[in-house]
């Protein structure tokens, strides 16, 4: 169970925040000089060099995101150029790709990103440069939802790369794409110009998620625990019916592969927030705000104590709460995670998703008066993010590309690095873990600095 320490601020973090956008700009920059895009997209290191997994390429708009948050925390404008640019260059392709569910990844740490700087006075105001961000997020957001399998009138999902079958929990941030596409007035036009709600979608999305992908220990789930997850879910789609868990990174359909927790995690409590700023109006068609409000809201608290408590002290967990060898390490949640051990690996890119969803839920309950839950969730954030953004998690060597050690992707298909004389993997980075470890870090920048917390649909215009 993490142990939550209550002393911690946003302001108490400065020096490591600082000290991590030290060692950041020196590896994007590295990345940048040595990496050849014809190769692909950087995935994960191998011996501290990225390189690249033919799977699907999830994973190139963290690399230019990254740069992105680097210029928005030190102004270094070399950095707003690498993350401008590319974005230009090679980011087209994502916006119009049809056979993914990770527009929410791609898309929004890219061209959201530059369009919520652009909108803070951050980067210099130009229409035609606004315009081209605002084009390229209506049209990821609607080839996004155009991505569905519809269960019945209330229910339906952006389906994986898998096939119509198939709901992966961690698609619920790419609900991230829907969310700015309605914010931006757009919508899907279906066949007979049928249009289609953005946001109906989206709602769609969460509710299925939630109710197959989450577990809540009642009802259909007295079997089991509150607030696991569901790698993914596997529907009937002849008649719409809910077939059966599976996995495809964890370990197995019936364990709790934790950054697939990770992500409904963070993705929840950021909808949250969305949801929060939405007029009635728009939400009454669905049964009004209350009602969306607090299933997400449920959604977010029970994976948030789930998490809580099924994590090592430190705030920083093991790939999968049902992994195998997890019984030879012995008491295992009551000290810190041990990257190094002989039995299963840790997963820091799991903590820094997680971390985000807990300071952003934290922050939501605060504001609407919980103050102690809030600061419970809040606190335990803050403690994850400090965990992280010092050693043995934090990558200061300089010959090493990745910023986040002991990331972790895809354990069962053998794809992570294992060090000569260990056994499992350990060391190693992915582009997933770098980014959102930098995700952080911008939300507590601003935090610590009175800005406000970055939010990915802050994109008004005055």
């Amino acid at each position: 169970m993490i142990q939550i320490n209550h002393d911690l601020t946003p302001a108490s973090l400065q020096p490591d925040i600082d000290r991590l956008f030290a060692v950041s700009g020196k590896k994007i920059h590295r990345l940048q000089n040595r990496w050849n895009p014809a190769r692909g997209t950087p995935v994960f290191t191998v011996k501290g060099e990225y390189t690249s997994r033919g799977w699907t390429e999830w994973t190139q708009g963290f690399q230019f995101g990254g740069a992105i948050f680097q210029y928005e925390v030190t102004g270094d404008e070399a950095f707003l150029d690498i993350g401008r640019r590319n974005t230009v260059d090679l980011m087209g392709s994502h916006v119009t790709h049809m056979g993914v569910h990770d527009h929410g990844f791609n898309n929004i740490s890219t061209y959201g990103n530059l369009l919520r700087l652009m909108s803070r006075g951050r980067i210099p105001f130009n229409a035609w440069e606004k315009n081209f961000y605002e084009l390229a997020l209506k049209a990821s957001g609607a080839v996004q939802a155009a991505r569905w399998t519809q269960l019945n009138p209330e229910l339906g999902y952006i389906y994986s790369f898998n096939g119509p079958h198939s709901l992966f929990a961690d698609t619920i941030r790419s609900l991230r794409a829907l969310a700015v596409g309605h914010r931006l007035r757009h919508r899907l036009m279906g066949e007979m110009d049928r249009p289609i709600s953005l946001l109906e979608r989206l709602l769609q999305h969460a509710e299925t998620t939630a109710r197959f992908a989450v577990y809540y220990g009642e009802g259909r789930d007295t079997y089991d625990i509150r607030g696991r997850t569901a790698h993914e879910s596997i529907f009937n789609v002849k008649d719409g019916a809910y077939r059966c868990p599976n996995s495809q990174q964890g370990y197995s359909p019936f364990t709790t592969w934790t950054r697939g927790l990770a992500w409904v995690l963070c993705g929840y409590a950021e909808e949250l927030e969305y949801l929060e700023t939405l007029p009635e109006s728009e939400l009454a068609p669905y049964g009004g705000a209350g009602k969306w409000i607090a299933r997400f809201r449920g959604v977010a608290e029970a994976v948030a104590d789930f998490y809580l408590q099924y994590t090592p002290v430190d705030g920083v967990p093991y790939w999968d709460t049902g992994a195998p060898g997890l019984v030879h390490l012995g008491d295992y949640l009551n000290r810190p995670a041990e990257p190094y051990n002989e039995h299963e690996p840790v997963d820091s890119s799991a903590a820094a998703i997680a971390a985000q969803g807990l300071l952003r839920l934290g922050s939501y309950l605060k504001r609407n008066l919980e103050g102690g839950k809030g600061a419970r969730y809040y606190q335990a954030g803050l403690t994850v993010a400090q965990t992280l953004f010092r050693e043995p998690y934090l990558s200061t060597d300089p010959n090493h590309e990745g910023l986040l050690l002991h990331s972790v992707y895809h354990r069962p298909n053998g794809w992570d690095y294992v060090p000569p004389g260990r056994k499992v993997p350990c060391g190693e980075a992915s582009m997933w873990g770098d980014y959102h470890a930098r995700e952080l870090a911008v939300l507590l920048y601003g935090a610590a600095k009175g800005a406000g917390e970055a939010r990915f649909f802050d994109i008004f215009f005055e």
